[in-house]
């Protein structure tokens, strides 16, 4: 972590800017060690380039921070204080040198800015630490792939407890409420999002949510779920038949099977996510279902369930050893049903490393 802590000083240096700004908590995280969703409250990383850093958070979690190993300065506020006079009193004790600023362009709301510069006025924010944030996050250590391999297996059990779940009549609140329950008697700390699980036609929304849809025979039930292993998180979809399937159904099951694996037996390195995209949907849309497709292959995940990768049509962004992204074609028709089928994986040498090993075929669950 004190690596990459130094890879940003240097950068800071290099550029000209005096401090670093950081207020995303994933990438706190990630450089830390520290995770907590502050909601409302402040929470920052700063980063000098002539000075050490500090962590400034909430009141209540100073003594969190300080258990993960962290061996620089850690300042709180409470809820009573005005945190940014606060933070600013200690930007200041550690340099006089604060007008340049690099920032999450992505991540620090206008409000949040306003109130830095009001603060201190004379910080100007000149440079965007997003590109080498994402650049950091996208090639994943022996370390992280290990934990994302924990986060994987974990994955594969919710899904065999939501299987279970599944009888006649059974909402969908129901079946997601009983998988992470038992995920966490067995000692599965969380979920890395929350639990999407649809039946019929509800899963033809593929950005839907958990409701209250019944379980009927001869539905397809879809499972989107991921756990959280370490710092590192898992993402998969399987889509299951109850009682019974008709032939539509399977055939449209198939297809989406088909190009789930063409595009992960043909992923390596060196190859555009354009190309991998294009991979998955000539499949289905050679099948005639291709207006049914209707969002990008994957996206990368780490640290957080989304990353920078997008493997999306027409992106020219090169594949690279160590990456990893989820790789989820889907057939969502309107009315009738949806479809996806999604595993995660790090890109090797060679091909592709999956995280989940839950068998893919059609499931018929009775």
């Amino acid at each position: 972590m004190s690596e990459k802590i130094d890879t940003i000083k240097q950068w800071l240096n290099e550029h000209q800017v005096d401090v670093a700004y950081i207020s995303d908590f994933h990438t706190i995280s990630y450089l830390t060690g520290f995770e907590s969703d502050p909601i409302e409250r402040i929470l920052a990383l700063i980063i000098f380039a002539q000075d050490e850093p500090f962590i400034f958070a909430p009141a209540l979690e100073v003594e969190a921070v300080k258990e993960t190993g962290w061996t620089h300065p850690v300042y709180g506020y409470q809820d009573h204080e005005n945190g940014w006079a606060i933070l600013a009193g200690h930007i200041k004790d550690h340099s006089q040198h604060l007008t340049n600023w690099a920032v999450e362009q992505n991540q620090l709301t206008l409000s949040r800015a306003n109130y830095l510069q009001t603060a201190l006025p004379e910080i100007k924010f000149t440079a965007d630490l997003t590109p080498m944030l994402e650049e950091f996050r996208l090639h994943k250590s022996a370390a992280e792939i290990e934990e994302m391999h924990q986060a994987g297996d974990d994955a594969d059990k919710a899904f065999q407890y939501g299987f279970a779940a599944l009888a006649e009549g059974v909402s969908e609140l129901a079946v997601a409420a009983y998988l992470e329950y038992e995920t966490k008697k067995c000692g599965i700390p969380g979920m890395s999002f929350e639990t999407l699980v649809q039946f019929g036609a509800h899963a033809a929304n593929p950005h839907g949510n958990t409701g209250n849809t019944v379980l009927q025979p001869g539905d397809m039930a879809l499972f989107d779920l991921g756990t959280i292993y370490g710092g590192h998180v898992s993402d998969a979809t399987r889509t299951v038949a109850y009682k019974s399937v008709s032939d539509h159904q399977r055939d449209v099951y198939n297809v989406v099977l088909e190009a789930q694996l063409a595009a992960q037996d043909a992923v390596k390195p060196g190859m555009t996510a354009g190309e991998l995209d294009k991979i998955a949907r000539d499949v289905i849309t050679k099948a005639g279902y291709g207006e049914y497709f209707v969002h990008r292959l994957g996206h990368g995940l780490g640290s957080s369930v989304h990353e920078s990768i997008q493997i999306a049509q027409g992106n020219d962004f090169v594949l690279q050893p160590n990456m990893a992204f989820s790789i989820e074609p889907g057939i969502y028709i309107p009315g009738d049903m949806g479809v996806r089928i999604e595993d995660s994986i790090v890109l090797t040498e060679t091909g592709a490393d999956s995280f989940t090993h839950l068998s893919k075929e059609l499931q018929i669950i009775d």
